[in-house]
């Protein structure tokens, strides 16, 4: 039988047992080297599939806190829902999974309202509004988490097509942000279409929260409900996102998900501890010395342009995007008859080095383009050292 010192001996081993000063001499183990998954250095960007942004340690300590307590969910959602909406100027606000999720979300508590026997019925939409109004241009991968509440999306291009096809059974307008400058319509005059016919126009703004203006630029133009993303620029925990709006419909969309076992998004659930981070990283976003952020980003680029500079016949030209991503991008290309490698075989040497680098995976076959805005301090030194390096060995 076991000895009650070698009882507590193992339940110390335990970590619900374990003391503070064990648990500070614990190394942490290297899983994604266990894993055998490689890490890399990000001049790419918050792309979804490089996952997005790195936390910061005020959010990582806020989402520990949080692991140890137990709270009632909803009282949570309100609370940081509440102090959300008072940041970013909107009248509610909910933390979502992600910015797709607030789309799913966002739509459901378009159609069904308050009303549970419709939230219920989701996705038949028999005898419900089940409609979406959407500009041809504004189209994208994204609004299949539209799509997903059974609607049909209704394509229009003008203004006369807004009035001739909004009716009884279109429960919302779509306006996909990024792609503001390619509709005839641009997002004033779909909030005044939508304002006019009495239906809710929703702006998917996901990679739109730079500058930090824009989190309340939206609501305040009139739009209904707006999404960002956290796991972008905000740099909070990559699952989450951010559905700012009308009181009515935010209610509406948190009756659509989570903890409601019997609802579409059931399964978008977002766990207190994300929604403590979300708020924190918000917070720590707008207290930002943004001006500083944007020197930072400057200098960077200007350290990886002037070494690719040094090599023959390397041109470059910075880019910042109006919309999605409102960012320094480098985007650097060369004559390949002198540097005998192409912008896709150095995207491929210098992801297969020691260190790994990522670029801009829309990277083609005459431009190199990266990104410094998710690089740690110092890599962009590593990633001109690099890239001059790679370029330097195919000089001709």
């Amino acid at each position: 039988m076991s000895s009650r010192r070698s009882f507590f001996e193992t339940m110390a081993s335990l970590p619900l047992f374990a003391s503070k000063s064990s648990a500070v001499k614990l190394k942490t183990p290297d899983y994604f080297k266990e894993l055998g998954v490689k890490p890399f250095i990000n001049a790419a960007g918050t792309y979804t599939t490089l996952t997005a942004s790195l936390m910061s340690q005020e959010t990582m300590d806020a989402m520990e806190y949080a692991s140890k307590h137990f709270v009632n969910l909803m009282k949570l959602q309100d609370a940081v829902g509440a102090k959300i909406a008072g940041l970013c100027g909107s009248e509610a606000a909910m933390v979502t999974s992600g910015a797709s999720g607030a789309l799913t979300v966002g739509t459901a508590g378009c159609i069904t309202g308050t009303d549970n026997k419709a939230i219920l019925q989701l996705p038949d939409l028999t005898g419900l509004k089940n409609e979406v109004l959407v500009q041809k241009s504004h189209r994208y991968g994204y609004d299949h988490a539209v799509r997903a509440c059974g609607v049909k999306m209704v394509e229009i291009e003008t203004e006369e097509d807004f009035h001739r096809l909004a009716g009884p059974r279109t429960a919302m307008a779509l306006f996909f942000n990024d792609n503001g400058a390619k509709g005839k319509i641009d997002s004033k005059g779909w909030v005044r279409l939508g304002k006019q016919h009495g239906i809710p126009t929703f702006n998917d703004a996901s990679a739109d929260a730079l500058p930090v203006e824009r989190l309340s630029l939206y609501t305040k133009m009139g739009f209904d409900l707006v999404t960002f993303s956290g796991g972008k620029g905000i740099c909070a925990p990559q699952s989450t996102g951010f559905l700012l709006g009308r009181k009515d419909l935010i209610e509406a969309a948190r009756l659509n998900t989570s903890p409601y076992s019997d609802s579409i998004a059931r399964g978008m659930k977002v766990n207190k501890e994300e929604m403590v981070g979300a708020l924190v990283a918000l917070e720590s976003y707008m207290k930002r010395d943004h001006e500083a952020v944007n020197k930072e980003w400057d200098r960077r680029v200007e350290t990886i342009r002037k070494v690719a500079g040094k090599y023959p016949t390397v041109s470059s030209k910075v880019d910042v995007p109006e919309i999605a991503n409102h960012t320094p991008h480098l985007k650097m290309s060369w004559d390949q008859s002198k540097i005998k490698l192409s912008p896709l075989d150095v995207k491929k040497i210098l992801f297969e080095s020691e260190p790994s680098i990522e670029v801009t995976p829309s990277t083609s076959k005459d431009e190199l383009v990266v990104t410094v805005w998710m690089l740690k301090p110092g890599e962009a030194e590593v990633v001109a050292r690099r890239i001059g390096e790679v370029l330097k060995a195919a000089v001709a």
